[in-house]
C-alpha cells in the first residue's frame, strides 16, 4: 500500500513537537491525516504516555478508531479506543484514544493535568465549534500552569492556519501536500415553484443518467433525506454501508448531511450535489433556547 501524502512531513511533525508546544499542522484533504498519522505518532513519536484524538462528530469518531485499531489488525477497545457520550471502548492497554469534544471537556474538568496523557491532537479544527474552541483554551491553560511537557497538534485541511498564528506564537507550523483530483463545478438552480427536494432529485437523475460513478448528496437534515430518499424510491443504506465500495456493477446515492465533509473518506464517489444548506444549533438570548436554523453555506464550505 502506497504511503500517504502525510507521510513525507512526518519527521518534521515529530520534530516540531519536540520543539514547540503546539503544531499546527495544514494538511488538505486526502493527506492521511486522521486515519494513518496518529499510529506514526504513536510508533515513532517517543510518547510514552497516551494520544488523544479529538473527533468533532460521532460518526467521524467511531470510524477514525475503526480504521486506526483495523491496520493493527485489532478491534476497538485495544491499542485504539473511543469515548463519546453514552458510549465507551478503551481498555488497560490502549494508547490512542479517539474522543467527541465533550467529552475532551469533560476529562479536562475531571484531571486537569491529563495524567498520563502525551499528545493531544484537535481534528478538524476549522469546524469552530464551542467546545472545541473551549477545549483549546482549557489545553493552553494547562500546558502553561500544569503540564509543560504535554504536546499539542492542532490540524485542519482548511483552516486559515496564519490566523491561528497569531494567536499561538509559540506554535510552529507544518504544511503537508494532499491528494488531489480536478474537479468540475456546476451551479443549478432550483426551477420556478421547485421545492429544494424535487430539484435535488431532479439533479440526482440527471446526472446518473449522464455521469459513471456514484454519487454523494448534502442535505440539510434528516426530513429532507427521507424525502429526497422517497422521491428516488431509493433505499438508505446503514451508515457503515454507505463508506464502503458499491458491489461490483451496482452504484449508490448517498444522501447525508455534512457530517459526511470531514474524516471520512467515502468510497466510489465520483458526484457531488451539494444543496448549499446546513442546519445548525442557534442559541436565543432572549429564550434562553437553543434552536435548529436552517442557512446557506459559504462558497468556501462548499469548494
Amino acid at each position: 500500500m502506497s504511503l500517504p501524502p502525510v507521510s513525507v512531513v512526518l519527521n518534521e511533525v515529530i520534530e516540531a513537537l519536540g520543539r514547540a508546544p503546539q503544531v499546527l499542522l495544514h494538511p488538505p484533504t486526502g493527506a492521511g491525516k486522521s486515519t494513518w498519522l496518529p499510529l506514526k505518532l504513536l510508533e515513532m513519536g517517543g510518547f510514552s504516555g497516551r494520544i488523544i484524538l479529538l473527533e468533532p462528530r460521532r460518526l467521524a469518531a467511531k470510524n477514525v478508531a475503526g480504521r486506526l485499531a483495523e491496520q493493527l489488525g485489532e478491534t476497538p477497545g485495544g491499542t485504539i479506543g473511543y469515548r463519546m457520550r453514552a458510549e465507551t471502548r478503551v481498555g488497560p492497554q490502549t494508547r490512542i484514544e479517539v474522543v467527541t469534544e465533550w467529552v475532551l471537556t469533560r476529562m479536562l474538568q475531571r484531571d486537569a493535568e491529563l495524567t498520563g496523557v502525551s499528545l493531544v491532537i484537535l481534528d478538524e479544527f476549522h469546524e469552530r465549534s464551542l467546545q472545541a474552541d473551549l477545549a483549546l483554551a482549557l489545553l493552553l491553560d494547562v500546558q502553561q500552569g500544569l503540564r509543560e511537557d504535554l504536546a499539542l497538534l492542532i490540524m485542519s485541511a482548511t483552516l486559515d492556519n496564519a490566523r491561528l498564528a497569531a494567536l499561538l506564537p509559540t506554535a510552529e507550523t507544518v504544511v503537508s501536500q494532499g491528494r488531489a483530483f480536478p474537479v468540475d463545478r456546476n451551479y443549478q438552480p432550483l426551477g420556478n415553484q421547485e421545492r429544494l427536494e424535487e430539484g435535488i432529485a431532479r439533479q440526482i437523475r440527471r446526472l446518473l443518467t449522464e455521469q459513471p460513478g456514484s454519487a454523494l448528496v448534502f442535505l440539510p437534515g434528516v426530513a429532507e433525506i427521507k424525502r429526497v430518499e422517497a422521491m428516488l424510491q431509493e433505499t438508505l443504506t446503514y451508515q457503515q454501508k454507505a463508506i464502503l465500495p458499491a458491489a461490483p456493477g451496482r452504484r449508490k446515492v448517498v444522501l447525508s448531511t455534512n457530517i459526511a465533509e470531514t474524516s471520512l473518506t467515502i468510497e466510489g464517489i465520483r458526484l457531488v450535489v451539494d444543496s448549499g444548506l446546513e442546519r445548525v444549533a442557534r442559541f436565543d438570548v432572549k429564550s434562553g433556547l437553543t434552536r435548529l436554523v436552517t442557512q446557506h453555506i459559504s462558497q468556501a464550505s462548499m469548494t
